[in-house]
């Protein structure tokens, strides 16, 4: 057996995705878990020289690794700037006195704002695993944080990472609350509005529980990736930028949070109001629109909590100095025919190019969202907000400006059609009564999206639709013949994602 320095160990790279869980492998019978009693599952400390990282063991019980070696997974190399070969310390991770307050809170205790600090805190630093991260989740989902905690968690978020500043404002934002397929309104609302001469600095997150996010369906076209100094420059030379979010550390503990919450498929109310206000706030934005759709299965189905969100926004964003607006639109059915990335944004391009078939529920809707945003800014006379970005639109400078703020990112590419597409025809002759969003967004997902960004799903029947026995419903597109028949065989299990009669 080798002889081992104190903990020091040599460092392997094995080139296992662990997703953004830090993970580190040792031998059972390596001398270092040997002598400190590490067993699988502890949390231990990963020093390179001066910078280290918080990983998770798994313990090896194989020739994989020799008795000297420790490896680490993908991402853990990178935060920690490891190389093959190198050397690493390995210590005992101190207790973590947050979370007493995560336990607290699933049995019912409200917290402070110093409590939710000091959760945040040690979210951001990477102390917790995906299992303790899990538990502050589930225990804030429901009704479970009240308004004055969504307060204090939204200043936490806003505190954990850099807060960027553009100078006088006004600075505008909008954000959708989700829960609706298609619905890509921001890439032709930003767009508008920097060619009407307001700043509007858009950072964006990918999909959590949808199948594309804006920053996915941006980046089929240019890329979203950049760093803060990049974006600054985009701006600043074109008045708005698409980026995403995670690349400029913004409300840094938010993007952690979303990692897990994607893997639950979980929601929370309190958390999302959090997120949203939190990544507004610290991306200098002080005037936002907030689109909730409403509709049986969009994630607000209710009028009533759908009054209620909107006032707990408003509430939540006043208490951050975030002059907002929120709207509450049809949630009935999707906007637009696009329901991935490459899809969605076939959709905008032909919105912004005035492109013949150009879905017009998703132009009108962005024209409604942009002139809101306008009227906001207070920069326009009252209420001709909806006039102007109309002109704009019309005109053609919102497609001018969306191309050079493209190319101010790095370049404009065209989005990409899927290799496969299945048509899904009407079984009879009816009217479209409804549309199940949920079902549709799930098989958009088994057929790749967002991960594959041509896949998805093209829809052709919106409420109120005439259809004949034979015609087109809607197009499932995937990348590979697994992904579509996969798709395809949960909706042949389910019944009912357009009633027609």
């Amino acid at each position: 057996m080798e002889h081992v320095h104190g903990n020091t160990l040599t460092l392997r790279s094995i080139g296992i995705d662990t997703y953004r869980e830090n993970i580190i492998y040792m031998r059972g019978d390596c001398p270092v878990c040997r002598s400190e009693g590490f067993t699988a599952l502890t949390r231990l400390v990963v020093a390179n020289g001066a910078k280290s990282i918080i990983a998770t063991l798994n313990v090896v019980h194989s020739d994989l690794l020799r008795h000297s070696e420790a490896a680490l997974s993908t991402e853990a190399m990178k935060r920690l700037g490891g190389v093959e070969g190198g050397s690493i310390t390995i210590s005992h991770l101190d207790p973590i006195s947050s979370l007493s307050l995560v336990r607290a809170k699933i049995y019912g205790r409200e917290l402070s704002d110093e409590d939710l600090r000091a959760i945040i805190t040690d979210v951001t630093a990477g102390r917790y695993s995906n299992v303790e991260l899990a538990a502050f989740i589930v225990g804030s989902a429901g009704d479970h944080l009240n308004e004055r905690e969504t307060i204090g968690l939204t200043r936490a978020m806003i505190a954990s990472g850099q807060r960027l500043s553009w100078g006088p404002g006004p600075i505008m934002d909008k954000h959708c609350v989700g829960g609706l397929p298609g619905n890509r309104t921001t890439p032709i609302v930003v767009s508008i509005v920097a060619a009407a001469g307001l700043t509007i600095p858009k950072t964006s997150s990918r999909a959590i529980t949808s199948p594309a996010g804006t920053a996915d369906v941006m980046e089929t076209m240019t890329p979203v990736d950049l760093g803060l100094d990049r974006m600054r420059r985009v701006v600043e030379t074109e008045g708005g930028c698409m980026v995403w979010g995670g690349a400029v550390q913004l409300s840094p503990a938010d993007d952690i949070l979303i990692s897990v919450e994607k893997a639950l498929d979980i929601d929370s109310e309190g958390q999302m109001i959090a997120s949203v206000l939190s990544k507004k706030v610290a991306a200098g934005s002080t005037h936002a629109i907030f689109d909730i759709p409403l509709g049986p299965t969009a994630k607000v189905r209710s009028r009533a909590a759908a009054l209620a969100l909107k006032e707990r926004m408003t509430r939540t964003a006043a208490a951050v100095g975030l002059n907002a607006e929120v709207l509450i639109t049809d949630g009935g059915q999707p906007v637009g025919r696009g329901i991935g990335p490459a899809l969605e944004a076939m959709d905008v391009l032909a919105v912004l190019r005035h492109g013949a078939g150009a879905p017009q529920d998703l132009r009108e809707r962005a024209l409604v969202l942009a002139g809101s945003l306008l009227d906001l800014s207070g920069k326009f006379p009252p209420s001709t907000g909806a006039m102007k970005a109309r002109e704009i639109l019309e005109s053609g400078q919102a497609w001018r400006k969306f191309h050079a703020i493209c190319e101010a990112q790095g370049g404009f590419n065209e989005p990409k059609a899927a290799q496969h597409q299945h048509d899904v025809l009407a079984e009879h002759d009816g009217i479209v009564r409804s549309v199940d969003n949920r079902r549709l967004a799930r098989i958009a997902k088994l057929a790749g999206a967002p991960r594959s960004a041509a896949a998805g799903i093209s829809f052709h029947a919106p409420v109120g639709r005439m259809v004949r026995k034979g015609d087109l419903l809607f197009t499932v597109h995937a990348e590979g013949l697994g992904e579509l028949e996969y798709a395809l065989a949960y909706m042949r299990q389910e019944n009912g994602t357009i009633q027609y009669d």
